[in-house]
């Protein structure tokens, strides 16, 4: 699975895995992949350079990147505690209302939310920028459109290759006008926040829209037919993100949410703002039907949505509070029945690779060529 982008960075294979765990981002890498680790959960730089330590010290030396999620536009002096007065407290009670119906236990006194998403405010994000750009990342990637034209340019400064996600070929075409490197187009289908437009249509637009710049193909892949198909719309690798989550390195804190992504079939997702207040797939629970019915007060947008639920998401995945208990997660949950390490995941998606490019070739006529 070599393409120019794989070929420049230095990978066998041209698959891209983004994940919050390190362990998981270490063992793509090692397996021949290319490991982003997701940073938005790094609320202390300290936390982070632990992380990237210990990544360092197992990927064998391949190489890796860094996913963040930062506004282009500098919002300057807000901070946490500011975003946090802005929240209703008709929502604080809904929240209230919602974990007590359930029957949610309190966190103990003294004890913080392991779940905050902050990794969105400019001075969160800038502080993982400074510890990342001490390691040798080879990628840095953004969730939330365009980095800052500084954080462009200091990452071209350092060799960095710089990405970003993109749902419409018309936000593909302002990350090109934007200076970055690379575009993920991902689709409807992915896990996490996502557009409208499933990956099929998608990806052959933003490959049409931005060329020559290389475009990865997100969303709906879990096999290595799926990888052949993004390459064949014209991709040059694939960005997986869901597919790690049920990998034995991951570290999901629940047995029971793994049980749950196990037995979910693709139909099981659903894009809610419930989580962050921008719409996002996720495993469809009582708790994502309670923020979508309409006799609810309806979610908050971005970061309010976040801060607000953050306490909550804790507690639900602490105590395992399995109607509620849910997680980011695309439609590829499907395939994801089985607990399997990050390598024989990679053995799956290779032989499914060359098994898809020996079908077409049959059909093309070029059997043994």
């Amino acid at each position: 699975m070599q393409t120019e982008l794989s070929r420049r960075l230095g990978i066998e294979h041209a698959v891209f895995g983004f994940t919050p765990f390190p362990a998981v981002a270490a063992a793509i890498s090692r397996a021949g992949g290319f490991g982003v680790l997701g940073a938005v959960r790094y609320t202390a730089p300290d936390e982070l350079e632990r992380d990237l330590d210990w990544i360092e010290a197992h990927v064998d030396g391949k190489p890796y990147g860094l996913d963040v999620v930062m506004p282009a536009k500098k919002v300057e002096g807000v901070t946490e505690a500011d975003v946090e007065a802005m929240i209703p407290e008709e929502h604080r009670q809904f929240v209230r209302d919602t974990l007590a119906k359930y029957g949610v236990p309190e966190l103990a006194e003294g004890e913080a939310s392991g779940w905050r998403i902050t990794g969105w405010m400019e001075q969160v994000a800038r502080r993982q920028l400074d510890v990342a750009f001490g390691y040798p990342i080879r990628l840095l990637a953004n969730a939330l459109g365009s980095p800052p034209a500084d954080v462009i340019e200091r990452a071209h400064e350092q060799g960095v290759l710089v990405a970003a996600l993109a749902g419409s070929a018309r936000h593909a075409l302002k990350h090109k006008e934007a200076g970055i490197d690379v575009v993920v187009a991902q689709g409807y289908e992915a896990g996490g926040h996502t557009g409208e437009i499933a990956s099929m249509v998608l990806t052959p637009e933003v490959v049409d829209a931005v060329g020559p710049l290389p475009v990865l193909a997100a969303g709906g892949i879990g096999s290595g037919r799926q990888v052949a198909a993004a390459l064949a719309l014209g991709a040059q690798g694939a960005w997986l993100g869901s597919l790690w989550l049920t990998t034995t390195e991951a570290e999901l804190p629940s047995p029971r949410l793994i049980e749950k992504l196990l037995a979910a079939g693709s139909g099981d997702t659903v894009r809610s703002r419930a989580l962050t207040g921008k719409p996002a797939r996720q495993l469809r629970t009582e708790w994502t039907d309670a923020w979508d019915d309409p006799a609810g007060p309806g979610t908050l947008p971005m970061p309010l949505q976040g801060l607000l639920v953050a306490d909550a998401v804790t507690r639900i995945q602490k105590y395992e509070v399995e109607p509620l208990l849910g997680t980011p997660v695309g439609q590829i949950v499907g395939r994801m029945n089985s607990r399997r390490s990050v390598q024989e995941v990679f053995d799956d998606l290779t032989r499914g690779f060359e098994e898809a490019v020996d079908h077409v070739n049959r059909i093309a006529g070029r059997s043994g060529q």
